[in-house]
């Protein structure tokens, strides 16, 4: 197998450990499956559709207008994770798998559910404060209107590993030398902005996915220059989800992931590389499972030339 191959291409797997892409999915999908089920037990005890959409969505989307979100404040983390059409979540899913395996791919499992969540939330933002001063949706906020959904976090992960990595590819065997992340990043956004105009979407929803684009721009334009915002969102949440661990096994696992959240800067002038003879295997795993785990941006410039090295020796011949 060809060391450089597995090097380019992201591992596609939704079983691997510290996949933060398949648990967003299994969060989404399980959220979709709770609903629908509500939804069929409303309808068993003869309650309307109405009934579910004033007991249950009501307290789960992010409402338009300020001062309902200010009694529901729970909504910020609900609303991101909530689909009702199967088309919906599906479509969704597909993209979060994309976007998210490339992003994981090029920068590490740990950027994953923050950035998610940050595009969601400045998401939210944006639409909050479209419907407050744009005339032409003021009538739908006075409705009730509210956001849903997993688009604005989707979209954040796709700015964000365009941003990053806009020359990456992707399905090498189908065209010569792959489709580039930024064409696929453009067929997304054109899918988006067809749905829209074709009346099967609102235009408010676009200020929701305008500010999952802008924060995905800003997160890693901020990360290629070595300011990491997930590092402190990783603590917190850290903290909350290891509070009955021990302290020793605590601290051991903080300091693994600390190293996971420091970005790579790139090296202006690395130091020359030295050859010295055969490349042990075990060196050659290690560096892959530190590809997997932190995105090939993680490695030194010495890393890199041992891999291209790995894969020259294995070529038939040498």
């Amino acid at each position: 197998m060809e060391v450089a191959e597995k090097e380019r291409m992201p591992r596609l797997s939704l079983g691997e450990e510290r996949n933060m892409v398949t648990q967003l999915l299994l969060l989404n999908v399980t959220v979709y499956i709770l609903l629908y089920f509500i939804k069929i037990i409303y309808q068993l005890e003869n309650f309307s559709v109405a009934d579910f959409d004033n007991d249950i969505l009501r307290n789960t989307v992010v409402s338009a207008q300020p001062m309902t979100l200010l009694t529901k404040p729970w909504t910020l983390l609900t609303a991101m994770f909530t689909h009702t059409g199967f088309w919906d979540i599906f479509s969704n899913m597909v993209w979060l798998f994309c976007f998210g395996t490339l992003l994981q791919q090029a920068s590490g499992f740990r950027v994953i559910v923050p950035l998610y969540v940050f595009g969601s939330l400045c998401g939210y933002t944006f639409y909050i404060a479209g419907m407050q001063f744009v005339p032409s949706l003021q009538p739908l906020a006075a409705a009730g209107a509210g956001v849903m959904g997993a688009g604005a976090g989707v979209t954040a992960l796709a700015i964000g590993v365009t941003t990053l990595a806009p020359g990456n590819r992707v399905f090498p065997l189908l065209l010569r030398g792959g489709i580039p992340v930024w064409i696929i990043t453009l067929i997304y956004i054109a899918l988006y902005l067809t749905s829209v105009f074709t009346g099967n979407g609102s235009g408010a929803t676009l200020l929701y996915l305008a500010g999952g684009a802008f924060m995905g721009f800003l997160f890693m334009n901020r990360y290629k220059k070595g300011h990491n915002w997930s590092a402190r969102f990783n603590a917190v949440f850290f903290n909350v989800s290891h509070v009955f661990h021990s302290k020793k096994d605590k601290d051991a696992l903080r300091e693994e992931l600390m190293e996971a959240d420091k970005p790579s800067r790139k090296t202006a002038n690395p130091a020359p590389f030295v050859k010295v003879g055969h490349i042990p295997e075990h060196k050659i795993n290690e560096l892959l499972d530190k590809i997997s785990e932190q995105g090939m941006q993680s490695l030194s410039p010495e890393e890199k030339e041992t891999l291209l090295r790995a894969s020259r020796e294995q070529e038939p011949g040498n």
